[in-house]
């Protein structure tokens, strides 16, 4: 196997390795050393990839990240008509499509935040889908552009986002499978909160 991909399949490993460890014990209780026996990789292995735990579960997060996006840019390829209603609700479940594949991911979002990286990737990644699917909404003349600045659009969408995300937090702590109540509500309360920037459709 060439070394740069023996490269991504052990970073892999160690990421798929560390998922499975949090699932089980939590993060509290995670060590570079019980990460890297999970992965059946030398601590020293371990640290030519990255700096510590912190760093793992980052590089953890990051990836369930963009995948969160593939799996929105998936989901609203396949929306017959795009509505605010159906921007929101398809974008939304994509989301929790991505949580139930990767379960650990809610477990670090939630409880990790005390690791200022993944906070602070966290927020920058919600502002990217914010703008994202402000763009997507633009582009398919969903939004009332004339009623609001390019800045006040951005502030609604931002907003909108962290509300959806705030509320999933609350529905995946209820149930780790995300209380389907609360999810079902998270998408009625943004798809509300949107209706006041759409265009007569």
């Amino acid at each position: 196997m060439p070394t740069q991909a023996r490269s991504r399949e052990r970073v892999e490993r160690i990421l798929d390795a560390t998922a499975g460890l949090v699932l089980v014990d939590g993060i509290d209780g995670l060590t570079t050393r019980a990460i890297a026996d999970a992965a059946e990789l030398p601590v020293a292995s371990l640290y030519q990839y990255f700096s510590d735990k912190e760093a793992v579960l980052l590089a953890l997060c990051e990836r369930d990240m963009a995948e969160m996006d593939d799996q929105v840019a998936r989901d609203l390829l396949a929306v017959g008509e795009l509505t605010v209603a159906s921007l929101v609700e398809t974008s939304m479940r994509a989301f929790v499509t991505v949580y139930h594949r990767r379960p650990a991911f809610m477990q670090i979002w939630v409880r990790g935040r005390t690791n200022n990286a993944i906070y602070d990737y966290g927020r920058h990644h919600n502002k990217r889908i914010a703008e994202n699917l402000l763009a997507v909404a633009i582009d398919a003349d969903l939004v009332d552009a004339r009623s609001y600045t390019t800045a006040e659009l951005s502030a609604i969408a931002e907003l909108a986002v962290e509300v959806g995300d705030r509320a999933f937090q609350l529905a995946f702590e209820r149930d780790p499978r995300g209380d389907t109540f609360l999810i079902d509500q998270a998408i009625e309360l943004v798809t509300g909160y949107l209706a006041r920037i759409a265009s007569d459709q």
